[in-house]
């Protein structure tokens, strides 16, 4: 099995090196690329996930601790808001996930996902937000308390399509966090949109949905079959895209990549990983209409590009896997919006990158037809 599973991952690494182009405004071949490239924003300091409202705003979060919005296609020059303290911004910590209630129209709610210290302690928290009319307030905690550190933050939240929110938390450089059932670091967590513990989680009165993750920052369900995929960083190499099931160990740190362990078979190999290569996979999404229907896009920071996954209807396994947008540098994050686009955030501004003067920008993927 092993000898199959090395066999795999050298085709799949084969047809990255085969099938890469490099897509950019420029592209001497854009029929080979079934979408337009536009800018949407340009000059943004380390952006990091964005949604968008049903009258087409565009909110997205910077690093460094502010949500922004775009409205008509303007950058707005005022932030929604501003953190505050304790709002902590450092290394690979500061404002990070972002998602709008699926009632935003009616209500005003946006989540956040923000690193900020307690008594000489770095840890993460969710606020919900109160918009109104492009600016907003803190309403109250959703959870907090989660372990956090200079790095490995996790960081993403995303709302399931059961109606709750999803979040990953990182193992703050401490590995054993991830196997401690009551620990939130390195994990991913399900909870209610007002921080309750939904009935039917895996481990009772625990906000654990899957553990054994070293610093996962990606989440996407599969269009058709609702199967939660994960993205994660590996410690050498070794990132993973994993298949999450409830109460499901993924091993860190006890193993990673093709490695099992006979004594722990529960112990969840990923469904694909990088080798010896890195990804540093961040945010991802199955694309559901347009021209890349069905396939799975990873943003990529170490790896400088987007890889787009062909699962196949049922998910079950990689039929093929292309590298684009490699000349964009980190991208943190990929997106679908609700009229078939697809928006792209870089990152070449978050300290482990070779900024350009108009970076960070937020691209847009517009179809074709």
């Amino acid at each position: 099995m092993k000898l199959v599973r090395l066999f795999f991952m050298a085709m799949i690494l084969f047809i990255v090196t085969a099938c890469s182009e490099n897509i950019t405004e420029d592209d001497p071949k854009p029929e080979l690329f079934p979408y337009v490239v536009e800018t949407v924003a340009e000059r943004l300091d380390v952006p990091w996930e964005m949604d968008v409202a049903a009258d087409g705003r565009i909110f997205f979060t910077e690093r460094p601790g502010l949500v922004r919005v775009i409205v008509d296609g303007v950058l707005h020059k005022e932030p929604v808001i501003r953190m505050d303290e304790p709002f902590r911004s450092g290394g690979e910590g500061g404002l990070l996930g972002l998602v709008l209630d699926p009632q935003f129209e009616e209500n005003g709610y946006i989540y956040v996902y923000h690193t900020y210290e307690v008594n000489g302690e770095i840890q993460n928290r969710v606020l919900r937000l109160k918009e109104n009319n492009n600016k907003a307030s803190i309403d109250r905690v959703i959870i907090d308390g989660l372990p956090g550190a200079q790095n490995h933050n996790g960081g993403r939240i995303k709302m399931g399509p059961d109606g709750y929110l999803y979040i990953t938390s990182g193992d703050r450089y401490e590995p054993e966090l991830a196997q401690e059932k009551q620990s939130l670091g390195g994990k991913i967590l399900r909870i209610g949109l007002d921080g309750s513990i939904p009935e039917d989680n895996p481990f009772p009165g625990s906000p654990v949905y899957s553990l054994g993750h070293r610093n996962a920052q990606g989440l996407a369900w599969h269009p058709d079959t609702m199967q939660l995929y994960a993205s994660e960083h590996g410690q050498s190499a070794h990132d993973e895209i994993n298949k999450i099931e409830p109460g499901g160990n993924y091993g860190w740190p006890i193993i990673e990549g093709d490695e099992t362990l006979s004594q722990q078979p529960e112990l969840k190999s990923p469904f694909i990983h990088s080798g010896t290569e890195t990804w540093a996979p961040s945010g991802m999404t199955f694309i559901t209409e347009g021209p890349w229907r069905g396939q799975l896009l990873v943003a990529n920071l170490r790896g400088n590009q987007v890889l787009k996954l062909s699962l196949g209807s049922d998910g079950l396994e990689v039929e093929e896997i292309e590298s684009l947008l490699q000349e964009w540098g980190r991208i943190r994050n990929v997106y679908e919006g609700p009229d078939q686009s697809i928006y792209i955030m870089t990152n070449n501004r978050d300290g482990r990158g070779k900024p350009e003067e108009a970076d960070d920008k937020i691209y847009r993927l517009r179809p074709k037809d």
